[in-house]
């Protein structure tokens, strides 16, 4: 973006250049009823050369107001700021454009006079128009990619609060297990604490910012083994993960909230279901377990408002997360463009 606007400035001059000279001589011709291209070639030649000299210098000064204009902590008016613009150009070709003419045509007539001074400020004002049209899309352009730079530190910043929020909760769940295991086992405690290590392990270095949904699925049936022990054997768990979901990618930690969630809420009958399937290029995660009659879901729990913040981060308008409590059945269904 920054080259293709440096090349444009360069080529502007020499663009602005010709067709002033051009439409001076063309306008000339036709008053005087003479052909410049009859004329000596050197003759020719110093006219091109000084009307490129007097637009590289007409852009320079150009440049410079537009560069003191968007500094201003209030611009000038339009009316003042092209009137500037005007009076610059006609002195720049006074200076420049009518000297050239009484050297080269035989002396300057006051319709050269009127020509040197209209023709180069209509150019001019045009290519003013330009760059500072030019100026304010890249303005806007180097605005909007600072603007989407914080919204995306903002987003990047939530979503390392989510996590951090989301350790400490996933530990206070696991320590408390633990800590009933203990007054049980003390090797089964152990045993639990290696899980829950190889768990940490993946939560706090095996991360990328997208992960396999095979690996993660893998993270997940882990979880599920550490919950097992410190289930009675009236659980009936039944998981089902789609084998065609492997090497789709997903964000880590999506998916264990609704699983710890159903571990939390079991109860009654005591069942759980897990279910992962891929249905085109959709990941569906079904959770389904019972809970006791007198046991209350809570819907705004840390863990699902945590959820639901984090997909709308992450996946926006390509998820669906959906929960229903009926009567002793609770059910979760996540949907996932993956």
């Amino acid at each position: 973006m920054k080259m293709k606007n440096i090349r444009t400035i360069h080529w502007l001059p020499a663009v602005y250049a010709l067709l002033v000279y051009t439409s001076l001589r063309l306008v000339n011709d036709i008053i005087s009823e003479t052909r410049f291209w009859l004329r000596p070639l050197h003759t020719n030649l110093i006219e091109v050369t000084v009307s490129l000299i007097a637009a590289y210098i007409t852009f320079y000064v150009l440049r410079k107001i537009l560069a003191r204009q968007q500094q201003r902590v209030i611009p000038l008016p339009v009316w003042k700021e092209y009137g500037m613009v005007a009076l610059a150009i006609t002195l720049i070709s006074y200076i420049t454009i009518i000297p050239m003419a009484a050297l080269t045509d035989d002396g300057c007539e006051w319709y050269d006079v009127v020509n040197i001074t209209l023709i180069p400020l209509l150019y001019g004002l045009l290519a003013y128009a330009i760059l500072r049209a030019s100026a304010s899309l890249r303005k806007n352009y180097e605005q909007q990619l600072l603007l989407e730079k914080i919204c995306n530190d903002r987003l990047q910043t939530e979503l390392q609060f989510l996590k951090a929020q989301f350790h400490p909760h996933f530990l206070f769940n696991a320590l408390n297990m633990i800590y009933f295991q203990m007054d049980e086992s003390v090797q089964e405690a152990k045993h639990t604490v290696e899980k829950l290590s190889e768990l940490l392990r993946y939560q706090l270095y095996d991360q990328q910012q997208l992960v396999p949904v095979g690996k993660e699925l893998q993270y997940l049936q882990s979880y599920i083994d550490l919950q097992q022990q410190r289930m009675n054997s009236h659980l009936q768990l039944t998981v089902n993960f789609d084998p065609q979901l492997q090497q789709q990618t997903v964000y880590p930690l999506l998916l264990l909230p609704l699983v710890e969630n159903a571990f939390k809420y079991t109860g009654g009958d005591y069942w759980i279901s897990i279910a992962a399937t891929l249905r085109e290029q959709d990941l569906f995660f079904h959770v389904s377990n019972a809970v006791p009659d007198a046991q209350r879901i809570k819907s705004g729990g840390i863990g699902l408002e945590n959820l639901r913040r984090r997909l709308e981060l992450l996946y926006p308008g390509q998820h669906e997360l959906t929960t229903t409590h009926n009567g002793n059945n609770y059910t979760a269904t996540l949907k996932l463009s993956i």
